[in-house]
C-alpha cells in the first residue's frame, strides 16, 4: 500500500468485510484465496493504524480535560 493512497478507516473496513465474505463463500483457487488473505491483512493493518491514531487523540483530549492547569480544562474534550 506504499504506492497507493491509504484508504479511510471506513473504506478499509468495508473492503475488509467484502474480502472476508468472499473467503467465507469459498469457490476460489488456493492462489486467489492467498491473494485475498494478503489483501485482508493489509486492510486490517490500515484499520488498526486508524484506530490507534484515534486512541492517541482521545487520550490526549482526556488528559487535557483532566489537567487543571490546561487552558481548556473546563471545555468539552472535542
Amino acid at each position: 500500500m506504499a504506492d497507493e493512497k491509504a484508504p479511510s478507516y471506513e473504506q478499509a473496513r468495508e473492503e475488509l468485510t467484502e474480502v472476508v465474505r468472499r473467503l467465507e463463500t469459498g469457490g476460489l483457487t488456493l492462489e486467489q484465496s492467498i491473494e485475498l488473505w494478503e489483501r485482508g491483512e493489509k486492510l486490517a493493518a490500515v484499520c488498526e493504524e486508524w484506530l490507534q491514531g484515534a486512541r492517541v487523540k482521545l487520550a490526549a483530549a482526556m488528559a487535557r480535560r483532566s489537567d487543571p492547569t490546561s487552558d481548556d480544562a473546563g471545555d468539552a474534550p472535542f
